[in-house]
């Protein structure tokens, strides 16, 4: 086995005080932050100049781990369309279980978040909804039933 474990997923960001925002409604805890830049992180990204701020969000269970990345340079590359519908090719969703559905999407929506769709069961299982929140990301919402 060559995987350890999942550290994080890296969202880009253009509003980081507005996602730290809609990631605290769902719940999560700023672990950290920093500002990076120099030759190592132009490398690693490939390209020239970087400078970006990260912030670092965990989850309640202190298992999951989420970077928020804002660039201050170079500047942002637009992706069309802005906002991508649920079959665009890349990743899709981050997935949160969460312990309640309603209250949940009733905190992410007083920052900004819509609902893709709109909140459904699987059968007697789970309530599941899509939410799209800061740069366009779609997260799941999951609560167990059972």
């Amino acid at each position: 086995m060559t995987i350890k474990r999942l550290d994080h997923v890296s969202v880009v960001v253009d509003d980081l005080p507005a996602a730290i925002a809609f990631f605290t409604a769902l719940g999560m805890t700023r672990e950290g932050e920093m500002a990076l830049e120099g030759p190592w992180v132009d490398r690693i990204n490939g390209l020239e100049g970087i400078q970006v701020d990260i912030v670092m969000m965990r989850t309640p269970d202190g298992h999951g781990r989420l970077e928020l990345t804002r660039f201050r340079n170079p500047a942002l590359v637009a992706v069309e369309p802005k906002v991508a519908p649920p079959n665009a090719l890349g990743l899709r969703s981050v997935m949160f279980t969460v312990a309640s559905v309603d209250d949940t999407v009733a905190r992410l929506r007083a920052t900004g978040a819509e609902l893709v769709g709109e909140v459904a069961q699987y059968e007697d299982q789970y309530r599941l909804c899509y939410m799209r929140g800061p740069a366009g990301i779609i997260v799941s919402l999951a609560e167990e039933l059972s």
